[in-house]
Order: C-alpha cells, then sequence, then structure tokens
C-alpha cells in the first residue's frame, strides 16, 4: 500500500431488509411454469415465417449477512425474478428477430407477479409479426434526423453513456475493467459541467420499488439512497463507495459499493440510474416531430473505453412523416458523443411512459462481477442525430 485507506463514516446499524413480493418464484411449480413459456411459444409459432421461438423466466434470491467492526449486523434477502422471449424470422437470405419486454431479459425486484405484469402470451404473436414484417422492411436509412428512442432503448443509453461514467472508481482510475474509465473527470463535478440539455434530469436511487437495483443496504453496510446525477443538464454527482467518497471529500458513501458474492471485493457498481420523466405524451411526442425516425429495443451497443463515442442498434425502427408513424425499417442504427447527444434532447415522455428497466447482465471487474442494475426510462426525443450507416 500507499498510504493509509480512509473510509467516509457510516452508522452502525441493527437491521433486517427484504424484498417485497407478491408471490414467491421459488414456491410456483414446474408444470406451471412451463404452461406459461408453452402457451407464449404456441402463439409466437402461429405466425407462418417464424423459424425459433426462445423464452425464459428467471428466478434469484441472495441472503447476505453483514457485520462489522464498527458495529453494524445486517441480514438481507433479496429476490429477483425476469422474463424474456425472442422470435426469430427467416427469409429471402434474412435473419430477423423481435424480443419482449426487452433484450437480453428484463429483470426487477420482483416475485411471480412479474408474469402477470408483462404477460408473454399475449405478447408472443405481436412481436412474431414484426420479426417476419422485417425480413420484407427496406434498410434503415442514413442521415442527421430527429430521433425518438422507446423506454428500452432509452434505459440501455442511460446504462452505457451515463452509467459507467459516473462510477468514481473509473474515474479515478482505480476500475478499468470492462467498461474503461471516464470522461466525467472530478474537476467537472460542481462547475457547472452541462452533459445534458435542460429536460435531462437524472437520478441514481436504490430505494424504488422493483428496481433491479434496489436494497436495503450496500455491501459496506450503508443505507440505500437517492443521488442527483444531473440536475436540468449539469452534471451533480458520482456512483460513491466509503473509499471513493473520502477521496473526493464527501461526508458520506452514496451506498454503491457492492460484491456479486461473499468471495468477490466489493466494487462501485449502479443502483436504479434513472432518466426522470418529462411531460410529454408519447402521442404527442410523435405528432410533434416533423420528420425522424422512432427506434425500438437494443440490438447492439458499442462505446469507447471514455464513455463518449458510441454506436448503437436497434431490433426495428419507424419512420416519422408529419406527425405520424410510418414505414417499418430493418437494422436501424444511431451514434453520437455522450455530451453533445444528451444536450440535443429536447423532450422526455411522462410518468405514464416510465419504466423501471432491468438489466442482470453488467460486468465489471478481474475476475469478472456480474451487477445487476437499473434504469427508469420513458421514450425521449433527440435532435440532429447521426442515423443509419454513415459513408
Amino acid at each position: 500500500g500507499k498510504g493509509t485507506v480512509v473510509l467516509a463514516p457510516v452508522k452502525a446499524i441493527q437491521d433486517r431488509y427484504e424484498t417485497p413480493i407478491e408471490r414467491d418464484p421459488f414456491s410456483v411449480s414446474l408444470d406451471e411454469k412451463l404452461d406459461y413459456l408453452l402457451r407464449a411459444h404456441k402463439e409466437a409459432q402461429t405466425v407462418s415465417g417464424i423459424a425459433i421461438v426462445q423464452g425464459s423466466l428467471s428466478a434469484w434470491r441472495e441472503e447476505k449477512v453483514f457485520a462489522s467492526t464498527e458495529g453494524s449486523y445486517i441480514e438481507q434477502v433479496i429476490t429477483q425474478s425476469g422474463l424474456n422471449m425472442e422470435a426469430t424470422a427467416v427469409g429471402g437470405g434474412e435473419v430477423q428477430v423481435r424480443s419482449y419486454p426487452n433484450s437480453f431479459s428484463h429483470w426487477m425486484t420482483k416475485g411471480w407477479e412479474i408474469t402477470r405484469e408483462y404477460d408473454l402470451p399475449n405478447n408472443a404473436r405481436r412481436i412474431a409479426e414484426e420479426a417476419v414484417a422485417l425480413l420484407s422492411a427496406p434498410q434503415c436509412p442514413a442521415g442527421v434526423t430527429t430521433l425518438v428512442l422507446d423506454g428500452q432503448q432509452t434505459a440501455l443509453q442511460i446504462h452505457e453513456s451515463c452509467g459507467h461514467p459516473i462510477e468514481l472508481d473509473r474515474v479515478l482510475g482505480m476500475e478499468a475493467a470492462f467498461a474503461g474509465t471516464s470522461f466525467l473527470t472530478t474537476d467537472k463535478l460542481n462547475s457547472g459541467y452541462r452533459y445534458g440539455s435542460d429536460v435531462v434530469n437524472m437520478t441514481a436511487d436504490a430505494t424504488l420499488p422493483g428496481g433491479l437495483g434496489t436494497f436495503g443496504y450496500d455491501d459496506e453496510g450503508v443505507p440505500a439512497q437517492r443521488i442527483d446525477v444531473v440536475k436540468n443538464g449539469i452534471f451533480s454527482g458520482y456512483l460513491t463507495d466509503r473509499q471513493t467518497a473520502a477521496l473526493l471529500g464527501l461526508p458520506q458513501s452514496g451506498g454503491c459499493s457492492r460484491a456479486e458474492g461473499w468471495n468477490r471485493l466489493a466494487m462501485i457498481r449502479m443502483t436504479n440510474v434513472n432518466l426522470l420523466p418529462g411531460t410529454w405524451t408519447l402521442d404527442n411526442l410523435i405528432a410533434d416531430t416533423d420528420d425522424g425516425l422512432y427506434m425500438l429495443t437494443n440490438k447492439s451497443w458499442s462505446i469507447d473505453d471514455k464513455r463518449l463515442n458510441f454506436q448503437f442498434g436497434c431490433e426495428l425502427a419507424y419512420e416519422i412523416k408529419n406527425g405520424k408513424l410510418g414505414r417499418m425499417f430493418k437494422n436501424p442504427t444511431y451514434q453520437g458523443m455522450t455530451p453533445q447527444f444528451w444536450g440535443s434532447c429536447d423532450a422526455v415522455c411522462n410518468a405514464d411512459h416510465w419504466v423501471l428497466w432491468g438489466t442482470p447482465n453488467c460486468g465489471k471487474g478481474q475476475p469478472m462481477q456480474i451487477g445487476h442494475t437499473g434504469h427508469g426510462a420513458a421514450p425521449a426525443r433527440f435532435r440532429q442525430i447521426k442515423v443509419g450507416v454513415m459513408q
């Protein structure tokens, strides 16, 4: 060691926290689970042109005890449930996929009730029909246009271009595996640095009911809390643990230290990093857009190791002409630079469209640890964005 480790203070706590759930997913019979998936599978298979249907149900429970020499003793039982289905269409030399409720699965800190809320069987036919329609859809045009992202894609955008760069261990150079470092260096804090437009407000909130990044206490015994990340477009705060909070002179940790298990070192992980709702309905947002693209559901992502330059692909897009949705396009992509991209955001949909999406596969560290993170988001509009394959 090159010096003494200083930790931000924390109160001694004796407590127990347990995820509130309606129905224990581990009490549901295998027959009921298989029946649910098979009903969705059969609905999708009724659509001509569908070659493969995949579905999954997942449940995860962690029981942990935290005890410290500072006097804390905390028990937690965290329960998470997830589900996903994909319909793959093949024809004319093309392969196209549609996913529901999100690509790469969607999880929440809930029980079996998640299957009722997202209802795979009643959405299976729709996504299968969309997958088949994509086979004959024209290629997404290239150019510069107005872009509207659905909530799922906005959530992924938050994860990659906000969640990772606000991890203070990355900023300080203490961690760089998998996701690199960060452009949000410490000189940008409390300096009025503009991360986005005035309508961009973001928080990291581990207290939200149902969020995949929701818990009672982190793995240093720090209570779950809400942190302002971006206020009216201005960068406002980092994700911290006790050590990095002390290094930055902050009065307390942000409660973001989590480990994959007892045999791994706890490190800063995202909680629920959210774009707060705006005022628009989706119908009004589309009607207010003269010309552009509406992109749905992530398909691919790429971002540099400073979290600045990115390109993302989506499963499908719809043309927007004179305030109405038009033709479907396949293989849509868009690209940008993080502060300029969020600076171009001029509208965010309201709370009726806001969903707390769950990402159960965030990798970080060596040995790699899988983090479970949440991202609340609603559809949002961005101006003057490069789309399609640019020459």
